[in-house]
């Protein structure tokens, strides 16, 4: 098999494995022995990696607290010349992680940018997960923030498309709950857990069984969940009333903090109403 050729001034989104290192590509190894410096997540998640790979290379940490610094000292030395693998702890890099901002910087600044794609635990775990796979929309981690969280899920209740979330296990039950009180507790989903590691389990069921199942079991590993868009019948429901799109611009106001405007235009997105007109229903 021919090596990879690394191209100088070039930035490689580089896939790592979500659990088992047998998935890493060879065409990944590659690029990881063949490019100038490694951009990590975690420079002590990535070294494991190389070490496993024989493979002897300067690590620059990028995460979400040295963007901007990290991120203008990476292109810079990418511009000057230099290559970069950048690689998330697992999975494909830049997909409800910190690394989108540089890729953005990077082709606005008109630097090539290649992906070396593998494995990915939303589209692993939707794979698997015997929900709908036609139509998806990935949600990531939901707000930490409850007024957040709430309004967040109250965007999705008549998504027909599957939705997929990742959650950790200390937050599972709490994100069961609210699951549950937004989507109904019949509504399908599927928990998988530890996608391709030696403890892995994928479980269908519904959001009461699951959140009643983790009442007296304690959540373990990182979780992808995969749960059903809102049946046809559901999803086709009438639109709410201008005086209910109007009540919601109130609680966006009081639980987020929204200005008039602001509410008024985040409450009629979806409805048959316009920002002006729900802004004189609120006045």
């Amino acid at each position: 098999m021919a090596m990879e050729s690394v191209k100088k001034g070039t930035l490689y989104i580089v896939a790592t494995p979500i659990g088992n290192l047998g998935d890493l590509t060879p065409r990944a190894a590659a690029v990881f022995a063949g490019v100038d410096f490694i951009a990590a997540e975690d420079t002590r998640v990535t070294l494991k990696l190389l070490r496993h790979l024989d493979i002897k290379k300067e690590l620059v940490s990028y995460y979400e607290h040295n963007l901007r610094e990290r991120g203008d000292y990476i292109l810079g030395r990418i511009a000057a010349g230099e290559s970069c693998a950048l690689c998330s702890d697992a999975g494909m890099p830049c997909v409800s992680d910190p690394g989108e901002v540089i890729v953005r910087d990077a082709l606005a600044r008109g630097v090539p940018v290649t992906p070396i794609p593998a494995a990915s635990a939303a589209v692993t775990a939707l794979a698997v997960s015997g929900q709908a796979t036609g139509r998806f929309c990935f949600e990531g981690f939901l707000p930490m923030n409850k007024n957040q969280r709430r309004a967040h899920l109250d965007d999705l209740l008549h998504e027909k498309r599957t939705m997929i979330f990742y959650e950790a296990p200390h937050k599972l039950r709490a994100t069961m709950d609210d699951l549950c009180r937004a989507f109904g507790g019949e509504r399908s989903v599927t928990l998988c857990r530890e996608l391709t590691k030696l403890h892995e389990e994928i479980q269908k069921t519904t959001l009461a069984e699951a959140a009643a199942f983790y009442e007296t079991h304690e959540p373990r590993g990182e979780y992808v969940l995969v749960l059903a868009g809102a049946p046809a019948a559901e999803a086709a429901e009438a639109p709410p009333t201008i005086e209910e799109a109007a009540q919601l611009a109130r609680r966006l106001m009081a639980e987020e903090g929204l200005t008039p405007a602001a509410a008024c235009k985040k409450a009629a997105a979806g409805t048959p109403y316009s920002k002006s007109e729900l802004y004189k229903q609120l006045l």
